[in-house]
């Protein structure tokens, strides 16, 4: 099925952020934040009087919208039919905002809290957190932003909402630039990704190995090798291509994904150039390198990069 186009909305469109996700992801957390931001936050409003809220015009302020499996008549064909009606709103700027986790990650923080799953009172939060991913998996793919908060702390989450969502007035587009580990899977949520492998590899030298590609001198190795100067234009110039007919769609925001062994040394380099030189081109960017902040998070040792 091909997804709807939506209207461009103009640069000074009113603002709605629904949030949403699977109990346990965020979604309090997020909803907050955005409040803090300057959003008017609703929370738990039935999905029968969403579109009614709206009616009366687009709303004066930034709004924040928080939805939950546990309302009393959600769907996931309700919901859908829902962003459908108020992304179609004249004047109104509409994104669908979906804090994620895995499974896993999901069960440790029910154990750790010692609720009950709003969707398996009486059974273990496993039976839970299976159905309603299920009954969100629709709506995840539907998501124009998507934040895994596996690895995320509260502080976390709020910078990273902040990027996207913290005085970015009249941005048409906002583009995060991510490195990752192929070893630990592609990151949820990217819509493009390059695998930077083929260049050389920093870990292989010992002064090279504890750093990463932050530091000038790994970024000056990986950009030593004879095929990075023709790769990374051509990369270049495929993004800043690509990036006006994503903004000419209506799509808000976009997340670029380099990847390496071990998301250290080259990935990290990679995405640190790329940042910059969408930057220089007028692009608002940000960074994120995530197994730098899962290093910095749990003082794991070294990994090949």
């Amino acid at each position: 099925m091909t997804e709807p186009q939506r209207p461009i909305p103009p640069d000074s469109a009113a603002r709605v952020v629904l949030v949403t996700g699977p109990s346990g992801a965020g979604r309090s957390t997020a909803i907050n934040a955005l409040e803090d931001m300057g959003f008017e936050a609703i929370d738990n409003l039935p999905l029968s009087l969403l579109p009614r809220l709206l009616e009366g015009g687009p709303p004066s302020r930034p709004l924040a919208l928080g939805l939950d499996a546990r309302n009393r008549d959600f769907s996931t064909l309700g919901l859908l039919d829902v962003i459908e009606k108020i992304a179609s709103i004249p004047g109104l700027r509409a994104d669908v905002l979906f804090l994620d986790a895995s499974a896993e990650v999901l069960q440790r923080r029910f154990s750790e809290t010692r609720r009950r799953h709003p969707l398996a009172p009486a059974e273990t939060p496993e039976h839970g957190i299976a159905r309603e991913a299920d009954l969100l998996a629709p709506i995840r793919s539907h998501a124009d932003i998507v934040i895994d908060t596996s690895e995320m702390s509260p502080h976390d989450l709020r910078a990273e909402l902040e990027i996207w969502f913290g005085g970015t007035e009249g941005a048409r587009l906002a583009v995060s630039v991510q490195s990752f580990s192929y070893k630990r899977g592609l990151p949820r949520g990217v819509d493009m990704v390059f695998d930077v492998r083929f260049l050389q590899n920093p870990y292989w030298e010992p002064e090279l190995r504890p750093l990463n590609g932050t530091d000038p001198r790994v970024a000056a190795y990986v950009r030593a090798d004879w095929r990075f100067g023709e790769v990374f234009q051509r990369t270049r110039d495929l993004l800043l291509t690509l990036l006006p007919a994503y903004a000419d769609e209506g799509k808000t925001h976009i997340a670029i994904g380099f990847g390496c062994t071990g998301g250290q040394h080259r990935s990290v380099a990679v995405a640190e150039d790329m940042a910059i030189a969408l930057a220089e081109a007028g692009w608002q960017v940000s960074t994120r390198h995530r197994e730098m902040e899962r290093r910095a998070a749990i003082g794991a040792g070294g990994h090949r990069g």
